[in-house]
């Protein structure tokens, strides 16, 4: 098979840019936003979020597996990019900039808005990620697919930390969020166009229509035995990682009483996972993808524990926490996707589905509901502890914080490498080629 080129592997990356700069102010700014402006209480944000992710996950699998029967029917995945990335733009500038007329009933609108916002989004990349696990059957082409995909992803993250603040610096949060999702939505909208278009051409697919069940559809790929494992790791390991990204801004403002530097702890996060990315397929190599991994967590525990004991004006020691937990990030993107492509091939060779769709969508399934499940979790217990807008900071309510966004997913994280290390069905000789 021919080595994909790159400028081909570069027009199927486009996408992850514009996808990447609007999930993390969608996790990070618009609980802030809703809360601060809006006057959404924390509380009723949590349980709405909570509803909205758990119902954007349960789709999922059935997008997925829906994915499936329309390729083999001869409907590419592009003609879901397509048809996603309007909507994704629409409701995008719908949760950024409600209407004067939706203030009025705003947790209605904001409930409304996520869910057009993940059922789009879910529309996209389900079908995006199926589509580069399908664009060659090499392990190393695969490698490469991942890297393109996520190196410019780490990117568009890097614009969705700074963005939205220049903006809102720029013109306040009304019309400052109002140019960030236009933004969004016409980079989303143009960079669809070239993927679409310009992308590697898709393996060809000799499996036939599925006639069973829908549901059976759905549930095969978990008779994998690998792919059952790694869904759990990834449950555990999501959703550590996703309460610091709901706390952030919060631990920012409050603990470390520098808010206005929250967009340099981001960007130096960001820009060394970017930078270390290729550390983690270097040293999967010598040690086996899953073992990469694993110490990819370690080291993120080992640093991200010490935010628990800082305090107002700890820049520097905060600053150092974000470069080495930044690094430890890029073992999270780069190989997880090539473990789950090896778990889809060896399911396929045991009769548990050929259909990529079905594996992502499930794979998205558990990474949203970890998303679910922190927001669920955290804000709530932020309400509770006072931290909704026009409460002072207190000892207490600043030392739950700090707990919160610290310790627990250290603890989550550690639970993940144990199931890691003690899972079966490994590939223990698999490895990967930064190329």
């Amino acid at each position: 098979m021919k080595r994909l080129p790159a400028a081909r592997l570069l027009a199927y990356g486009a996408l992850a840019v514009p996808l990447a700069m609007l999930s993390l102010p969608l996790y990070v700014h618009v609980p802030k936003l809703y809360a601060e402006h809006f006057g959404l209480a924390l509380g009723t944000q949590g349980l709405l979020l909570l509803a909205a992710r758990s119902l954007d996950a349960l789709q999922d699998p059935w997008l997925g597996t829906l994915g499936d029967r329309a390729r083999a029917r001869g409907i590419g995945r592009r003609a879901w990019l397509l048809g996603g990335a309007p909507l994704l733009a629409l409701a995008t500038l719908g949760l950024f900039m409600p209407p004067p007329w939706a203030h009025a009933h705003i947790a209605l609108w904001f409930m409304a808005m996520l869910v057009l916002v993940h059922a789009a989004l879910a529309m996209v990349q389900i079908n995006y990620q199926a589509e580069g696990a399908e664009l060659s059957e090499l392990a190393t082409e695969r490698t490469r697919v991942t890297a393109m995909r996520e190196g410019l992803g780490l990117l568009g993250v890097l614009a969705g930390v700074l963005l939205p603040t220049w903006c809102v610096t720029q013109a306040g949060p009304d019309a400052g969020y109002g140019w960030f999702a236009a933004l969004v939505a016409v980079l989303l909208l143009m960079a669809t166009i070239v993927t679409v278009h310009l992308s590697p051409p898709a393996l060809s697919w000799q499996s036939p229509v599925e006639h069973s069940g829908h549901w059976r559809a759905i549930m095969r790929p978990l008779g994998n035995r690998r792919f059952r494992h790694l869904l759990l790791v990834f449950v555990l390991n999501g959703t550590a990682n996703a309460i610091p990204a709901t706390l952030v801004l919060f631990y920012v403002d409050k603990v470390l009483g520098e808010s206005a530097l929250a967009p340099l702890f981001l960007a130096s996060y960001f820009v060394a996972g970017m930078l270390a990315m290729p550390l983690w397929p270097w040293l999967a190599r010598r040690m086996a993808l899953h073992r990469a991994w694993l110490l990819g967590m370690l080291t993120s525990i080992a640093a991200f524990a010490g935010a628990a004991v800082l305090g107002p004006g700890d820049v520097l020691p905060y600053l150092i926490i974000c470069v080495v937990s930044g690094c430890a990030l890029g073992a999270d993107l780069a190989l997880p996707p090539v473990l789950l492509a090896a778990s889809i091939d060896s399911g396929a060779a045991a009769g548990h589905g050929h259909g990529g769709g079905a594996y992502f969508g499930l794979w998205a399934l558990v990474t949203k509901l970890s998303l679910a499940l922190a927001a669920g979790i955290a804000l709530p217990l932020l309400g509770m502890f006072g931290h909704d807008a026009g409460h002072g900071a207190t000892f207490a309510n600043v030392s739950a914080l700090a707990l919160l966004y610290a310790l627990l997913p250290c603890v989550l994280k550690g639970a993940a490498c144990l199931v890691l290390m003690r899972g079966d069905g490994q590939p223990r000789a698999a490895t990967v080629a930064w190329v």
